[in-house]
């Protein structure tokens, strides 16, 4: 990916190039017909972008070297972890938050895109138009990539519960008709230190719970299984004598 974005860079910068020797090329032609030549401003304006298509080819160019011999970092993208950074949601809801965002992601690509969007509003029966779609990726869309990452999904549960959508917004309907409970149950709303601390504990040990309650749902649906197999074996060897 950084070579291709680096080869369009060259090939941009070798365009710009050309074009500004055509250029001279034209004012000396036009010169030897006693015709105007160029404007200069045409001529500042293009070198302008000569310079700056350079400068920037060199940074890129500098930083790659420097990577390569071990003298700088390559940047790594922040590790999301929803159950951290949206600490008002139960790990329940967010789960459902997940399952519900896996089941409109069609392209399995970790997005919802417009198109998608589309028919998850249309199932939810309250259809929305292309503008209005538009509109409800731009309210979350962090990155400006036109499509929502499960982040910005979880941030339209956030507001929501936050009271930050306004009542005609997209998401707000989205928020409402997606069955997902979005009360909040965090430190929000506390009504002083001591408040917060003990619903920020109380979120701590609901969290806890949750989690063994999740294990324990695992080891009982494990014993079952055991049971079913054990079954099965007597059934097989009681045909088999």
């Amino acid at each position: 990916m950084a070579s291709e974005e680096l080869a369009q860079k060259l090939q941009r910068r070798l365009q710009l190039e050309e074009s500004g020797a055509a250029a001279a090329v034209g004012a000396g032609e036009a010169a030897a017909k006693g015709e105007e030549p160029p404007a200069a401003g045409d001529e500042a304006a293009r070198s302008c972008l000569t310079g700056s298509a350079g400068a920037e080819l060199s940074a890129k160019l500098c930083r790659r070297q420097d990577i390569n011999e071990g003298a700088a970092q390559p940047r790594r993208a922040a590790v999301f972890n929803p159950y951290t950074e949206f600490k008002e949601f139960s790990r329940r809801q967010i789960k459902d938050m997940e399952r519900m965002f896996r089941l409109y992601d069609s392209g399995r690509d970790g997005y919802i895109d417009l198109m998608e969007l589309k028919l998850m509003m249309e199932k939810l029966g309250a259809p929305q138009t292309h503008l209005g779609l538009k509109n409800m990726i731009k309210e979350v869309d962090e990155d400006f990539d036109g499509k929502l990452s499960f982040r910005e999904f979880l941030l339209i549960f956030h507001k929501a519960a936050a009271g930050e959508l306004e009542e005609d917004s997209g998401l707000l309907t989205l928020a409402k008709l997606s069955e997902i409970d979005v009360s909040i149950e965090g430190v929000k709303g506390a009504k002083n230190f001591f408040e917060a601390k003990v619903q920020a504990l109380s979120s701590a040990s609901k969290f806890e719970a949750e989690i063994k309650a999740e294990q324990d749902e695992r080891k009982r649906e494990e014993e079952e299984r055991k049971h079913r197999r054990a079954a099965f074996r007597e059934l097989k060897s009681a045909f088999t004598q």
